[in-house]
């Protein structure tokens, strides 16, 4: 079997919270396959459900931008190398422009949305664009991915933690005077919800292989802990319901009142409104942050200047 470097087991540890001698048990015992170990020690009781990033974040800023005379939103992220430059006016700015792009152009994809014509200045591509502020600021800047909404009923975002995270959300149904309140509030709480931020609006969009898999888990756990087979059925069936619970966002405890849940804070406030999607982006996730030591920064900055 192949050694399990140091490395892995630290990020086997920052996805499971489990502690570093498990996390080399489930490691050997996988042959060094991470989502492998994930439920190896889910199994054992010795990890909840795992973080989803799966390497250091890289730099840059999730970016959003709502049209709400043409119910229609958009929500990019845009990377670079450094912090700094993600908090410079003029990364924001370009962030901003990519933004409006998508809403105003449609791009089918990343790719499309870099041939595009720029929307203020059709002499350029928004290619061009990001090649030459990279060209300026001197760092490599790249347009990762993005969402578009386009809506019967209406769109919001929110951003959260300066660009580290954003989502874009739809919502129809009845849109009373509480309506941009509630809906504003859903997409809070799918930005914070930590630790496990939710994947689908409800139970019913829950993919059958996803419900498989956590079951399959959940059947793991209950015999290590030595429980009989005839409650193990049982012990699954409250055990889902958290499982809900965490991927659901309509069924999550409500971040500003953890006596409700979302729905009943819905219900509550605007009752016959429907959350229809969202997209929530975590800025950098499974992206690798390139790191230098002080020493290898100093000695590669010198050779720049020829010193």
């Amino acid at each position: 079997m192949a050694e399990i470097s140091a490395k892995v087991v630290m990020e086997l540890r920052g996805r499971t919270g489990a502690g570093m001698m498990d996390c080399k048990k489930a490691l050997a015992a996988t042959e060094g396959d991470i989502e492998k170990a994930i439920d190896f020690l889910r199994e054992k009781g010795l990890a909840a459900a795992a973080k989803k990033q799966s390497r250091i974040a890289a730099e840059g800023l999730v970016g959003s931008y709502v049209c709400k005379a043409c119910n229609t939103g958009a929500l990019v992220e845009v990377n670079c190398e450094t912090d700094f430059v993600a908090k410079t006016d003029k990364f924001q700015a370009l962030v901003n422009d990519i933004a409006i792009q998508i809403i105003k152009k449609n791009p089918a994809d990343v790719d499309a949305l870099l041939e595009q014509t720029f929307y203020k200045d059709e002499s350029t591509t928004i290619g061009d664009m990001v090649k030459a502020a990279t060209a300026e600021i001197g760092e490599k800047i790249s347009v990762r991915r993005f969402a578009r909404y386009e809506a019967t009923g209406t769109v919001d975002s929110y951003i959260h933690m300066g660009g580290k995270v954003g989502v874009l959300i739809e919502a129809a149904g009845v849109l009373g005077e509480n309506a941009a309140e509630v809906i504003h509030d859903c997409a809070l709480q799918v930005a914070a919800a930590s630790p496990v931020a939710p994947e689908y609006v409800r139970r019913e969009e829950v993919r059958a292989d996803h419900l498989e898999h956590e079951k399959e888990i959940l059947v793991a756990q209950a015999r290590n802990e030595g429980k009989p087979e005839k409650i193990i059925e049982k012990m699954v069936e409250g055990r889902i319901k958290k499982f809900y619970q965490d991927v659901c966002l309509l069924e999550q405890a409500f971040v500003k009142d953890g006596d409700i849940s979302v729905q009943t804070m819905i219900d509550q406030k605007a009752k016959g409104l429907e959350i229809v999607r969202f997209t929530r982006y975590k800025m950098g996730d499974g992206l690798e942050k390139k790191v230098n030591d002080l020493a290898a920064e100093v000695a590669e900055q010198t050779a720049k200047m020829g010193l």
